[in-house]
């Protein structure tokens, strides 16, 4: 197993609100030198690729702030405070933002997301068995749901249509299952 080469000497909290927190580590580099590392502290979060008996995808699209564009999703979402559970934070974000709820689960697996800068982790879910419930987005979401042939999905991400990388590799995860015979 690898050591890690980096050595924190201090942390300080640079920036905090209700969703991340931004800390400033004091760090020897893994040359020897004196350095500073800027790391985004955010909850645990899922990614759910909810399939019907027709094949169709759920999608979910939202103007998204920090990139200036719209954004083509599968339904994702960070924990609460104190949540562990995160299969009950899957059928929360599913239910609230596409209106969606799933008999079946399956865990599918698990990526880090941008883990240079962050230390967010996100699990995939596959849902089946799936039925209607009303969405109640939070304030800061306008969303529109969408349902689309599952190939057509996996068009969207290689045409570059679906770019948000947890989308990206939840989609492309099922797929490898499908042709794998997982």
């Amino acid at each position: 197993m690898p050591r890690n080469p980096w050595k924190t000497i201090s942390s300080r909290t640079a920036y905090k609100n209700a969703w991340i927190r931004v800390r400033e580590d004091e760090v020897i580099r893994p040359d020897g030198g004196p350095g500073i590392y800027g790391v985004i502290e955010v909850r645990p979060s899922i990614g759910v690729v909810a399939l019907n008996e027709s094949d169709e995808i759920v999608l979910v699209g939202q103007w998204r702030y920090t990139v200036n564009r719209y954004s083509w999703e599968i339904p994702r979402g960070g924990s609460h405070p104190g949540e562990t559970d995160l299969l009950e934070v899957a059928r929360r974000e599913l239910a609230e933002e596409a209106g969606v709820l799933a008999e079946h689960w399956q865990e599918i697996g698990r990526v880090d997301n941008a883990n240079g800068v962050n230390e967010d982790s996100q699990t995939f879910y596959l849902a089946t068995g799936l039925s209607e419930t009303k969405a109640h987005p939070d304030p800061e979401e306008e969303i529109t749901v969408e349902w689309r042939p599952f190939a057509e999905a996996v068009e969207m991400v290689m045409d570059g249509r679906i770019t948000e990388v947890d989308s990206v590799a939840a989609i492309l995860k099922v797929a490898y299952m499908r042709m794998a015979g997982k």
